[in-house]
């Protein structure tokens, strides 16, 4: 269908928003049709003044006005697109309009969201629907969940077929949380029956494979010699996103498992990250305390350019199956904010530009882009390596 934009972004004048702007003026090819979308003209004008600094010679975006608030405006966004990006958040206050939209008019979406209820209900609520438009809804296209999922899907590559497999993945980073992930994060410890109501109704409508298993693997590991220290179970949207990628996907075997785990070089460490977790769940169960936590850092705020330059990540993933042993790295810059919009902007160009299996619906980002975006990740700083090769 021709669209008058190949790519839109939504929420362009938000801190993401404006990074992931500044990756496509810098890295997406010339001839790329693509338009600014927010609900200020004022402040969208001054994100595309920036970015006519960057390259003058080349296009700019056009402005769209739209707004959650407007259904008629958000309809016609995703009308006059083929990709559209929201980082538009929190996604469960502002997120399912574009998500309906998009899938309503076939057209591919991808977005931050690190919120496991809000995945779940788009699910149950608009994946029918993109499944008979041939519209691709992605979430977690930044660091929830790309470096996981495809880190997986990487190491997973390396292994024998059609034998039990079991993966584990070992999180290490220094960088900031966003306001969109923090805000996302207080409001899912708030209310966790909701999430828990999410997953089941997710269930009750969603066909698992029927002749293989694939689970996640929440048994404690304290120490490991591959995260070199101290872990702690992580139970992010990371690990659900894996394991629907292996049930997707027959490449991941009969038995698939995966185990998903924060690294840490001390114990002190470790034991602070669980005590600031448990400190942050008990606080948002308070209103007043919710929106002091809140307050810590609203939504459009970011870090300092030296912030960003000194942020890091890596996940290591160890994989066994088949008398193999596979030990690989996924590595990148800053993740709450740096490689994050360079990730979200290659996922978006990879759904516009890339040969990829034929999906529809709300699919994750290995059943979707699999090894051609894990191809593009290089050019936003995201490197997959093999380290170790282990045979019997």
């Amino acid at each position: 269908m021709e669209r008058g934009h190949d790519i839109v972004l939504f929420g362009a004048t938000g801190f993401t928003g404006a990074l992931t702007a500044e990756y496509l003026a810098t890295n997406a090819p010339r001839g790329l049709r693509w338009a600014l979308a927010g609900r200020d003209r004022d402040r969208l004008e001054a994100v595309r003044a920036e970015l006519a600094e960057i390259d003058p010679d080349r296009p700019l975006p056009e402005l769209l006005l739209a707004d959650v608030e407007d259904p008629a405006s958000i309809r016609a966004l995703a009308a006059s697109a083929r990709v559209v990006i929201s980082t538009v958040g929190p996604y469960a206050e502002r997120g399912e309009p574009l998500v309906a939209a998009c899938a309503a008019e076939g057209t591919d979406y991808v977005d931050l969201c690190g919120e496991p209820a809000f995945v779940d209900l788009m699910y149950v609520r608009h994946h029918a629907t993109a499944e008979r438009t041939g519209a691709r809804i992605v979430h977690a296209c930044g660091f929830d969940s790309i470096p996981h999922d495809l880190g997986v899907l990487f190491t997973v590559e390396r292994l024998p077929e059609g034998v039990p497999l079991h993966v584990e993945g070992f999180v290490r980073a220094r960088g900031n949380v966003s306001g969109g992930t923090l805000h996302s994060a207080v409001d899912a410890f708030a209310d966790p029956a909701g999430m828990l109501a999410a997953a089941r109704e997710r269930s009750r409508v969603e066909d698992g494979p029927r002749d293989r298993r694939v689970r996640i693997d929440n048994r404690g590991r304290p120490r490991t010699r591959l995260a070199r220290g101290w872990t702690v179970p992580l139970p992010t949207l990371d690990p659900r996103v894996v394991v629907r990628s292996a049930a997707a996907l027959e490449r991941y075997g009969p038995d698939f498992t995966y185990g998903h785990y924060a690294a840490f070089r001390r114990l002190g460490s470790a034991l602070g990250a669980v005590g600031a977790a448990a400190g942050v769940m008990a606080a948002a169960q308070a209103p007043p305390l919710r929106d002091r936590l809140k307050s810590l850092r609203p939504p459009g705020a970011g870090p300092s350019e030296e912030q960003l330059a000194n942020g890091w990540f890596t996940v290591h993933f160890s994989g066994s199956g088949g008398g193999r042993r596979v030990h690989t790295l996924v590595s990148g810059g800053e993740p709450g904010y740096g490689a994050t919009s360079g990730m979200l902007a290659e996922s978006a160009l990879c759904l516009w530009q890339d040969d990829l299996p034929q999906t529809s619906g709300q699919v994750t980002t290995a059943v979707a882009m699999g090894d051609a975006l894990i191809r593009r990740l290089p050019r936003a700083g995201i490197d997959f390596e093999v380290l170790r090769t282990v045979e019997g």
